[in-house]
């Protein structure tokens, strides 16, 4: 008898249906006497249209009743895969993230999983349940409800399977495992039959929606393999475990384009030592994470200037905007530009460690395409580039047909 975890995402329970045919899957793995916790998302769009009423009140609507909000969403689905299970005569019962015993810390949208205690988790299976948890949830020690930020019930799977020590946990999405591009925008992307810890993490927080990169850098540290694979057939998936000495034959695993971003200038900051330390505290304390960031040379003929610009995700720019103009009078800069027509296109490879020429290559693919590169950064393992959101999914196939045919 095997634990498992499974964790059904958005379109798997889309509507009643789907979640019937979740249901009758989990049956089939119990009938072999496995015991299942069942971890799920809110129905594909239910988060959205959330926010968007929240914005309708507010523009920036206050973090910890937002909480309270998008909670609500994952807990309709444990209660109806609840009543679908039941109704195909098998015990289960449905908790949230704190009745399942997870604790986070304060950050209201973007919390961070401080503990687990699956006492009541354990008590359940051991009386001949299927528990369903509510992904993308917790509670903090003080009872605050928490979200663990976009994909977050990906991370709820994984640190429920380390924490209960499962045998199995499967990651059921709407596509049949992690290929070497999105198949929806790439007609050529081949699916991996295996990826690393350290290529899936950057290709998470590129932009590939398979996984939220915050649940595999999770699963790195606990050593918790897992398979990402598709809740519509019974095709085998992709396994995610640590890096082997044959993964470094393959220079590029994948490519990927992240369209959520947006990039900000700060035009004319005076060039001083500490600028930039006040600006990114301040949007440090704020809670915004920053990816990659460029400064220029200093100009001017008066008090030497420089321009920093930085991305971020999209959904981040309002509350990044108000962060800048509170230290505007403190730094001195001369505006702020903010550009939302921008995407991340990146390429990761455990195998870029030891071949050359990975940047000159992919640099050559772009420019056949005329696509001109904005902003430039670059890891052991991937190499990031800003382009014009517009020419995104043309350079995409370029870059991917240079790399993976």
């Amino acid at each position: 008898m095997a634990l498992i975890v499974q964790k059904y995402g958005g379109t798997s329970v889309g509507n009643t249906d789907r979640i019937k045919n979740v249901a009758r899957r989990v049956a089939e793995y119990r009938a072999k006497g496995d015991q299942i916790v069942v971890v799920v998302s809110a129905m594909s769009g239910v988060t959205d249209n959330l926010i968007k009423m929240a914005k309708e009140i507010s523009p920036l609507p206050n973090e910890r009743e937002m909480d309270v909000l998008l909670s609500t969403g994952e807990q309709t689905t444990i209660a109806l895969t609840a009543m679908a299970l039941h109704s195909l005569g098998l015990k289960a019962v449905s908790l949230t993230g704190a009745q399942a015993g997870i604790v986070t810390d304060g950050v209201h949208t973007k919390a961070k999983i401080q503990n687990i205690t699956p006492k009541q988790v354990h008590e359940f299976l051991d009386d001949g349940n299927v528990v369903i948890v509510a992904g993308f949830q917790g509670q903090t020690a003080e009872g605050n409800i928490t979200t663990l930020g976009r994909g977050g019930s990906d991370l709820t799977a994984i640190a429920l399977a380390a924490a209960l020590k499962a045998d199995l946990c499967q990651i059921y999405t709407d596509v049949d495992g992690v290929y070497t591009a999105d198949p929806r925008l790439v007609p050529t992307a081949r699916k991996l039959e295996e990826i690393s810890y350290d290529e899936m993490l950057e290709l998470a927080s590129l932009g590939a929606k398979v996984m939220q990169s915050r649940s595999v850098e999770f699963a790195k540290k606990f050593g918790v393999i897992f398979e990402v694979r598709s809740s519509l057939n019974d095709n085998p998936g992709t396994i995610v475990k640590e890096e082997t000495k044959n993964m470094e034959d393959v220079v590029i695993r994948g490519v990927s384009l992240d369209k959520n971003q947006a990039k900000v200038t700060l035009a004319a900051v005076p060039d001083h030592p500490g600028m930039a330390a006040r600006i990114f505290r301040a949007l440090g304390d704020a809670s915004i994470n920053v990816d990659m960031i460029v400064q220029t040379a200093s100009h001017g003929s008066g008090t030497p200037a420089t321009d920093i610009s930085f991305t971020l995700d999209k959904p981040e720019l309002l509350k990044a905007q108000k962060v800048l103009a509170g230290i505007k009078s403190n730094i001195g800069y001369r505006e702020v530009i903010a550009d939302e027509n921008i995407g991340k296109l990146s390429i990761v490879g455990v195998g870029m460690r030891s071949h050359s020429g990975v940047a000159a290559k992919m640099f050559d693919a772009l420019a056949q395409a005329n696509v001109n590169i904005q902003m430039i950064s670059t890891s052991e393992i991937k190499i990031s580039v800003v382009i014009d959101l517009a020419k995104g999914e043309q350079a995409m196939k370029s870059v991917h047909a240079a790399f993976l045919g």
